[in-house]
């Protein structure tokens, strides 16, 4: 955490170091063109945390930026990702959901043309690891380490054991994404709870509220839950709905998820969601914009920058709430 947070300071010092040396000429970065994948859909809770970084990073570098939202759909991404190689713009920023397999022959095109790629929120090892000479930098959480990280902290804050209980709802169908979900389920069934697992599907992936239905099925099924984990910054945003549908008073059963918004907040705050995990969007929108510049004019190569922090609970939520009603935490 300690290395994170220098890393970040000196990221920040080098942007204004840039920024002040240049101040009379203009935005240093202007006239570089970058295509980013901001997740989606429009209006999302975690995707417009992760616009806003970018669209931050595009305020105060100077570059021109189009944003492409791909309703969380793995397919789309790839198709878009193939429409934004064929665009030839300067630099590529991809959430690596679709895996390497799928965008490993687009992201060697792209490279061959000058095109530089850089991938956020899911890392792409395999790219990374050929192209990070390159420019091919990762910024987002350590997925798996995230998921168990989470599950554990859940065991100990909560007292859970042997036999109870827990519903994981997440995206083990996609490669490296689903490491995080099954880093949570691992760190569960480590302690001997019974793990029931629901994979989220495209519908709900694209519109969490649609969820309500499977939650209340499920929690109707399985009355004796104890706690139930979203994988997915839009789920655990909806959690207080999903519970209110069921019928379930606030901390009845325990709402544990990922990433700080504000309906997130809210939800902490009226007892419905007791623990997140915050990956730190706003960096991650912000940071992949920085890398395409700082490569492509000076040639540096990837960054690997982990935004994964801290618990958010009762206990430290209005510490950060004013940040994350403010779109930033």
């Amino acid at each position: 955490m300690k290395k994170f947070a220098l890393l970040v300071v000196a990221v920040f010092l080098i942007v204004f170091a840039v920024g002040s040396a240049y101040a009379d000429e203009g935005k240093h970065f202007e006239g570089i063109r970058i295509r980013f994948f901001a997740g989606g859909p429009p209006g999302c809770p975690f995707a417009s945390v992760v616009l806003r970084g970018a669209e931050a990073a595009e305020r105060d570098l100077g570059p021109t930026v189009e944003y492409v939202f791909s309703d969380w759909d793995p397919e789309k991404m790839v198709i878009q990702f193939r429409e934004a190689v064929a665009a030839q713009p300067d630099g590529i920023a991809i959430y690596g959901v679709p895996g390497d397999d799928a965008l490993a022959p687009l992201i060697e095109q792209a490279f061959e043309q000058g095109t530089i790629v850089t991938s956020l929120n899911t890392s792409l090892p395999e790219a990374e690891g050929k192209y990070k000479g390159a420019g091919f930098g990762y910024v987002g959480a350590d997925l798996y380490h995230a998921g168990y990280n989470l599950g554990r902290e859940a065991v100990e804050m909560f007292g859970l054991g042997e036999g109870d209980k827990a519903m994981v709802w997440g995206l083990l169908s996609q490669p490296t994404r689903g490491m995080r979900t099954q880093g949570a389920i691992d760190a569960f069934e480590e302690a001997g709870l019974v793990v029931d697992y629901i994979e989220i599907s495209p519908e709900v992936n694209a519109d969490p509220p649609a969820g309500i239905p499977v939650v209340s099925g499920y929690i109707a099924a399985n009355p004796d839950v104890k706690a139930i984990v979203t994988d997915h910054g839009g789920l655990t945003a909806t959690q207080e709905s999903y519970f209110k549908a069921a019928g379930r008073e606030p901390g009845e059963i325990l709402g544990i998820g990922f990433d700080l918004t504000a309906a997130t907040v809210e939800s902490i705050r009226n007892g419905y969601t007791q623990l997140v995990l915050d990956q730190q969007p706003y960096l991650q929108g912000y940071l992949p914009i920085l890398q395409i510049c700082m490569t492509h004019k000076y040639g540096f190569a990837g960054l690997h920058v982990d935004t994964g922090s801290g618990f958010i609970h009762e206990g430290n939520v209005e510490e950060l709430a004013p940040l994350a009603e403010e779109g930033i935490r």
